[in-house]
């Protein structure tokens, strides 16, 4: 019974600690950072207190933001030809072409990561659509966009 606890409770950590990073990383990189962060807190909200307080308003403005993505043409067009990038560069990393001749470095160090990295950065690319396609069904025309998103999110959790 010991190990079991242990074993659920590392798991927690490390599932959890995982997602509050990558969020954070793609906060700042292309990817949906307070979806990874809120994730993250749902995860790690199981064990700790502080995170299930903190998880409300990560929540909130991750709603927030997704209404907010979906209220122009140029922001639904620049996010989908975004996430549609980031799923062809993917592409290009699977089928690994040789290093150009300005690659500063060793050729090993072209697309590190081979197949795998290709695979996920395909799998965000799908990921994301389906968010901005969520987002547009949600929120999208809404006269106040950010207070329905604000009852939508204490609505769900």
């Amino acid at each position: 019974m010991e190990s079991r606890s242990v074993a659920r409770r590392l798991t927690i950590e490390i599932v959890g600690w995982t997602l509050v990073v990558v969020g954070i990383a793609a906060l700042i990189l292309p990817g949906p950072g307070l979806l990874g962060l809120f994730a993250g807190l749902a995860v790690l909200s199981q064990q700790y207190d502080w995170a299930e307080r903190r998880l409300q308003p990560v929540k909130v403005a991750a709603y927030k933001s997704a209404a907010d993505s979906v209220q122009t043409w140029p922001r639904i067009v620049a996010s989908c030809l975004g996430a549609l990038g980031i799923a062809a560069f993917g592409v290009v990393w699977i089928v690994g072409p040789d290093a150009p001749g300005w690659w500063p470095v060793r050729d090993s160090w072209w697309l590190i990561g081979g197949w795998g990295t290709g695979v996920t950065l395909i799998a965000s690319g799908i990921f994301a659509l389906a968010v901005i396609v969520w987002s547009f069904r949600r929120f999208r025309g809404l006269e106040d966009h950010e207070a329905e998103a604000e009852r939508i999110a204490r609505e769900d959790g």
